[in-house]
């Protein structure tokens, strides 16, 4: 292994520690009224991952290549579609709700 491979490895591992440490900080702050447009907006993000791995599948040359592209599809598509389902039903939550008042409660006016 020489030099150049070395510290692109050490510069990767790097970057994944500082963003990881980063996106729990961050995360951590959020007050709990945010949390509804924060996975709106990782839903985003879980798209951009997915048009990544179709991009990793189609320049997959093996075998093995090609499943682990697959499964980065699948599994990017699966997390996208069920983050835009949890997002919808805690948009539910904060809809007004539609139940009449029995006849006997309604207010004259």
């Amino acid at each position: 292994m020489d030099l150049a491979t070395t510290l692109t490895g050490f510069v990767a591992l790097y970057i994944f520690m500082l963003a990881a440490f980063t996106g729990y900080e961050i995360i951590g702050r959020v007050p709990a009224i945010l949390h509804t447009p924060l996975m709106s907006g990782s839903n985003f993000v879980h798209g951009i991952v997915v048009v990544g791995a179709m991009y990793a599948l189609l320049n997959a040359t093996s075998t093995v290549e090609q499943i682990i592209g697959f499964a980065g599809v699948l599994l990017g598509a699966g997390n996208a579609a069920g983050g835009y389902v949890v997002t919808e039903r805690m948009l539910e939550m904060f809809k007004p709700s539609d139940k009449k008042k029995p006849a006997g409660e309604q207010q004259k006016g």
